[in-house]
């Protein structure tokens, strides 16, 4: 089991958030799996995802995708995804 705390900031702050949890094993290979779940629940479009996100993800514990992130236009500043251990 595994659970991510999607967040939504504008201006710093929190304007939409969502914990995500899977009972199967987490695997990098359906990342943008579970990124797409989580953009469709918070009502955001899904960004582009590339290596750099996945290994942030994996040293970190933690990605951030920014405006230049998405092919549209958002109306918030960052979408941040956190691993809960």
């Amino acid at each position: 089991m595994f659970r991510i705390w999607a967040k939504v900031l504008k201006d710093g702050h929190i304007v939409g958030q969502m914990t995500y949890e899977k009972e199967e094993r987490f695997t990098y290979s359906a990342f943008f799996t579970y990124l797409a779940d989580i953009c469709g629940a918070l009502d955001v479009p899904t960004p582009v995802l590339l290596k750099p996100h996945i290994f942030n993800y994996a040293k970190f514990n933690h990605v951030i995708f920014r405006k230049s992130d998405f092919m549209e236009e958002v109306p918030f500043d960052r979408l941040v995804l956190e691993n809960i251990l």
